[in-house]
């Protein structure tokens, strides 16, 4: 499929519903912040007007995603206009020129301001724009109390007196006069010497709190955390398992979704900033609490626990972004390319020999497998990013495997395989249809590639509980002797000579699978003899009935 991202083309894109708001939105960011359209009047008019139906969330990853872009003054100025949650990331990464800073400076709040101090990389000018700033932006509002009278004035000369001393305070009758303070230059000189004699001198560190390595909470009924044992109050009370974008610290998608179906949840991710001994990675696992009484939701209780050496728990990184970055860049060449050989192979340019048909229909075929390994890519810094965008919609898990394994059906006869697909009941998936899509996706063709000739992969869709499906795969006899972490840590060097294998390996394809299973809310377990995969579905009505009866 080839995209016209041109401007014109975004600009008379269709912005009336929310999600067509949203992706004009991203798209002309991404134009003109990457310089491939200029930063035109109608196209930051048409920006100003989708800012009030763009959600908070969407344009502060907009802003995230100039990190490593080169937007302009005009985008910039326009960021600005955001709140501060969503201009720093801007303010703190744009690279504009000295008199650019200085005409921008002033539309600045002190807030947005005080953003930019701390950079060390901005122009001389800039600097020197912001010290001019100082004298406001450092200054506390004071409302001064109302002045008494002034007392009558003695016109009486003043005593000369050197050096100057301070007045003297009232005391009482019996009290002693003290002596008179003055300015003294030997103690101005001495106190010099001192700190030249111990400015070098570094002060012992304080000793950094033993981390902890475990604790217990409870929730409300909101998610909020209001009671932990084995970490410090501060750092952790206060925390929701309701997520949203851009607020921090919070929980990832796999709490959040638990938290909205009052289910239970495993192994979320939760990251602490500050220097407590509660500080960084952490996975957090909760079972939902009733009032036996009423049967009403009344919170969470669960524990958490430092993440082991094979999870995931990192915050956001610069090298997700180049990956991303990089993404973005090589995925237009590869469209053109397959666009091309399709042209040429269908001989719409002309006249072609049938060598040059087949030779560009291999071309279309490869450039395919390279645009979804470059999707794969994508969709594996988005993730390490926090930046996956998902919306959660009933899916019918039915269609989604016949799809699947419809599509797969050129692979298994390339493999001399069979893929047996068993009945799928009725279940529904609570999940981003488009990420269940490439989860299914990526997971079986990773399976049917490694199988032999001959083999048959059986997969079983049943229900788990009444707000989880769990679909099982065979594993194939090529991988059924190696381990776990093996499996996760094939790389597509060993499997370059087997045809139909994944283009960046089968071990890439199973660790992107198994982190798409964790954003979906759900769990992909590599066991001797098969995959199991847990997903969150739709609750039946009747089991909704009954359970708050």
């Amino acid at each position: 499929m080839r995209f016209d991202d041109s401007l014109k083309t975004v600009l008379a894109a269709d912005t009336t519903s929310a999600f067509g708001a949203a992706s004009a939105w991203r798209q002309l960011i991404d134009l003109i912040g990457r310089g491939r359209a200029p930063a035109t009047p109608e196209a930051l008019d048409r920006l100003r007007s989708l800012r009030g139906r763009v959600p908070d969330g969407v344009r502060a990853a907009s802003a995230r995603a100039l990190a490593f872009a080169s937007p302009g003054p005009e985008l910039v100025a326009l960021f600005t206009e955001e709140a501060l949650a969503i201009a720093a990331p801007v303010l703190r990464t744009a690279q504009l020129e000295g008199s650019a800073w200085e005409a921008l400076l002033p539309r600045l709040t002190p807030a947005q301001r005080s953003v930019l101090r701390h950079r060390r990389d901005l122009p001389g000018a800039a600097v020197r724009g912001l010290e001019q700033f100082g004298p406001v932006d450092f200054v506390l509002p004071y409302d001064a109390p109302a002045e008494p009278a002034p007392a009558p004035v003695n016109d009486a000369p003043l005593a000369t007196v050197d050096p100057p001393v301070a007045a003297e305070p009232l005391r009482l009758p019996d009290e002693p006069a003290a002596e008179p303070v003055g300015f003294r230059i030997s103690d101005l000189v001495a106190r010099i010497e001192a700190f030249n004699r111990d400015r070098d001198t570094v002060p012992p560190a304080p000793e950094a709190p033993a981390a902890a390595s475990a604790f217990r909470y409870e929730t409300d009924a909101a998610g909020v955390i209001r009671w932990v044992d084995g970490a410090p109050r501060a750092a952790v009370v206060g925390i929701g398992l309701a997520h949203r974008d851009g607020a921090e610290p919070s929980v990832d998608g796999v709490a959040s979704g638990a938290f909205r179906r009052r289910a239970a949840f495993r192994d979320a991710r939760l990251l602490l900033g500050g220097a407590s001994s509660a500080a960084g990675s952490w996975r957090i696992s909760g079972e939902p609490l009733f009032d036996p009484a009423t049967g009403r939701f009344t919170g969470y209780r669960g524990v958490a626990r430092r993440p082991r050496a094979d999870e995931s728990a990192r915050p956001r990184s610069p090298a997700a972004d180049s990956v991303r970055a990089l993404v973005h860049e090589l995925r237009t060449p590869a469209n053109a390319i397959s666009g091309f050989a399709e042209l040429i192979e269908r001989e719409m340019l002309g006249a072609v020999p049938p060598v040059y048909r087949d030779r560009a229909g291999e071309i279309r075929l490869a450039a395919a497998d390279l645009v979804g390994a470059i999707d794969d890519l994508d969709t594996a810094a988005r993730i390490e990013g926090r930046a996956l965008e998902l919306r959660p919609a009933p899916t019918p898990l039915a269609p989604l495997l016949d799809r699947i394994v419809h599509d797969l059906e050129p692979l298994a006869s390339l493999r001399g395989a069979v893929v047996a697909l068993a009945p799928v009941p009725p279940l529904i998936l609570d999940v981003d249809d488009r990420a269940a899509d490439r989860l299914f996706g990526r997971l079986l063709s990773a399976l049917v590639s490694s199988c032999a000739r001959g083999e048959r992969l059986q997969v079983l869709a049943m229900r788990h509980s009444e707000a989880s499906v769990r679909v099982v795969f065979d594993r194939p006899a090529a991988l059924a002797a190696v381990t776990p972490d093996s499996l996760l840590s094939l790389d597509a060097e060993r499997e370059a000579a087997v045809p139909g294998a994944p283009l960046l390996g089968t071990g890439f394809a199973l660790r992107l699978a198994q982190n798409l299973a964790a954003e979906l809310g759900g769990l992909l377990v590599i066991e001797a003899e098969r995959l199991t995969l847990r997903l969150p579905a739709v609750v039946p009505f009747a089991m909704e009935q009954a359970a708050f009866r």
